[in-house]
């Protein structure tokens, strides 16, 4: 059985900072590409940002470039999303994903493993 627990969300004020973790087990972490995705209230589950399994290559949507990071440790299995200079429109539950196959980064479909979500409000 896969895994994937995040952490670190929260309640933070506009231009605050928060670090997400995502915890996997279950499967071989150093062969899985990690992602972050987020969803509002009354929006689609959208693209973060991803991280191939070397941790070489990473990948951002435009919003957050600049603000944030993706970063993973093979050795701890577990991914992590730095986030600074956080905006009100950056309040989403935020969810881990995982998949072995180096396409297609930026669309959940690609997905296989799924966490929870943790929740991220930013006040103004």
């Amino acid at each position: 059985q896969v895994y994937l627990v995040e952490a670190g969300g929260g309640l933070v004020q506009a231009g605050g900072s928060l670090r997400l973790s995502c915890a996997a087990s279950g499967l071989t972490f150093s062969t899985h590409h990690m992602a972050w995705f987020r969803q509002a209230p009354g929006k689609d589950r959208e693209f973060v940002a991803a991280i191939r399994w070397s941790g070489l290559d990473t990948y951002y949507t435009d919003s957050v470039k600049g603000r944030f990071t993706i970063s993973r440790d093979n050795a701890k299995n577990t991914a992590y999303l730095q986030m600074n200079s956080l905006k009100a429109e950056d309040t989403a539950v935020y969810y881990c994903a995982a998949k072995s196959l180096a396409y297609d980064f930026r669309h959940s479909s690609a997905y296989s493993y799924w966490g929870q979500g943790t929740q991220v409000t930013v006040s103004s």
